[in-house]
């Protein structure tokens, strides 16, 4: 029975390949429309459907697929090539580029140990505030005994000047006396040379004559004795008058060592209060309290984010056609493609990255692989509004487009910079307010009628 066939009568339709073959005793399956509404037992491709059309061949397809990638295609190139001619050439991006800035690192100049910390990460500071207190009380002891030092040594050089003015006098006075002894001793040389005469005739004793030739002698004596006692005033006054020669007390030798210490104790006390030299913010606070530092530790550091810059970096074929002073377009990841900053390239670098690592290339060994350069362009930003309104952090990623319309600048600097980019005068006043420290001792020391002649 498995191996059974139905056959069908004679003149009638052959059943469709699909249809199974009815087992004896199997009830009828019901009869499947065929594609395009024919009825069962119409031939293949017959137009039994009243809306039936023939579909067309897979080849058409495929054909107008073609066409229309090939098109598309086409078209794509002839408008990218518009674009470039009309706006790409003038255009030079990257993604490479990211936010530079100063990083101000506060380190002591003096050793001590940290008694105060004033600010912690993220804190605004102020250019003068103070971030970290050393212990003061040795430099304060320092300071003391430098100010007694140069009072002392005020007051000895007055008494300086004091003996000069004496020796003067005196010498004044020994003169006076050797032109008296002169005199004297002029005197009784002529009176005793009258009175010889007058013994030779008889008319004087010899008594007479011996009286007046001791008092001759005794004047001689005299009058020697105020020379000798003149020229040691004159020694005395000369050493006296080249300690103090063309001098005034406040830069006498003396006095000016014992200022110079005293400006040095007072540094050394300024300094034990470490103050930012700039306004930013802190970052890297790694100071801690009571912690013992060393001159030259860092401890912290500001970051002043109005003063940043982008980095970016081009291929070197990007950099062929950039210039000193062109418009740059900046966007942040930060913030997305709706916040835009405005800026220009302020220099190229002067040399690549690989250059300038910490270990460079060595293409003279081994195996040479060629690869494409990236050249830093440092880009500054010309609108503060911007940076106030959408502040920026270092290291953050950045977009940088380059607009080459002007090729007029230069590619390097020509000319050195005029004024410092940077500085602070924070030291200096330190300086300033240690001299008037010195001053004041000087004059507290000084007589009142000379204490404003004398301090220059």
């Amino acid at each position: 029975m498995s191996s059974e066939k139905i056959l069908e009568p004679v003149g009638q339709a052959t059943a469709p390949a699909n249809q199974t073959a009815l087992r004896p005793g199997a009830p009828p399956e019901p009869a499947k429309p065929t594609p395009g509404g024919a009825a069962p037992g119409s031939a293949p491709g017959g137009s039994g459907g009243a809306g039936g059309s023939p579909t067309p061949p897979a080849s058409g397809r495929r054909k107008l697929l073609l066409r229309l990638l090939i098109g598309g295609f086409a078209i794509g190139i002839a408008v990218w090539l518009v674009w470039h001619f009309l706006v790409g050439q003038w255009y030079e991006a990257t993604d490479n580029a990211y936010v530079q800035g100063n990083v101000v690192e506060i380190t002591p100049q003096v050793q001590g140990t940290v008694v105060s910390i004033g600010a912690d990460d993220g804190d605004l500071v102020r250019s003068g505030d103070t971030l970290v207190k050393l212990d003061p009380s040795d430099t304060e002891v320092e300071l003391a005994g430098a100010q007694a030092a140069l009072a002392g040594s005020v007051r000895k050089v007055r008494g300086l000047y004091s003996n000069e003015r004496g020796l003067h006098d005196s010498l004044e006075g020994s003169q006076a006396e050797v032109d008296a002894r002169r005199t004297s001793l002029d005197k009784a040389r002529a009176d005793y040379e009258r009175r010889r005469d007058l013994g030779r005739s008889g008319a004087i004793s010899a008594e007479e004559l011996a009286h007046a030739h001791d008092t001759l002698v005794s004047a001689q004596s005299a009058f020697v004795g105020a020379q000798s006692a003149l020229a040691n005033l004159q020694q005395q006054y000369q050493t006296s008058k080249a300690l103090v020669d063309d001098t005034a007390v406040a830069s006498h030798p003396d006095v000016e060592t014992a200022a110079a210490r005293l400006r040095a104790a007072y540094l050394e006390n300024a300094r034990a209060t470490l103050v930012t030299p700039v306004t930013g913010y802190v970052a890297k606070r790694t100071v801690q309290l009571s912690q013992r530092v060393q001159p030259g530790t860092p401890l912290m550091a500001v970051v002043p984010l109005r003063q940043v810059w982008v980095d970016a970096n081009f291929t070197e074929k990007q950099v062929s056609e950039m210039r000193i002073g062109q418009p740059v377009e900046l966007r942040s990841d930060l913030y997305g493609g709706g916040v835009r900053y405005s800026g220009k390239v302020q220099a190229l670098g002067v040399g690549t990255g690989s250059a300038f690592a910490l270990l460079p290339a060595q293409n003279a060994t081994g195996n040479w692989i060629k690869i494409v350069q990236r050249l830093p362009v440092r880009i500054e930003f010309t609108d503060p509004q911007q940076l106030e309104k959408h502040p920026l952090r270092i290291g953050l990623s950045m977009h940088a487009s380059v607009d080459l319309h002007n090729r007029d600048g230069a590619m390097l600097a020509h000319q050195p910079p005029s004024e410092p980019l940077f500085s602070s005068d924070l030291y200096r006043r330190q300086l300033q307010l240690a001299n008037a420290l010195v001053d004041k001792v000087i004059h507290d020391n000084l007589p009142v009628t000379r204490a404003t002649a004398s301090v220059k």
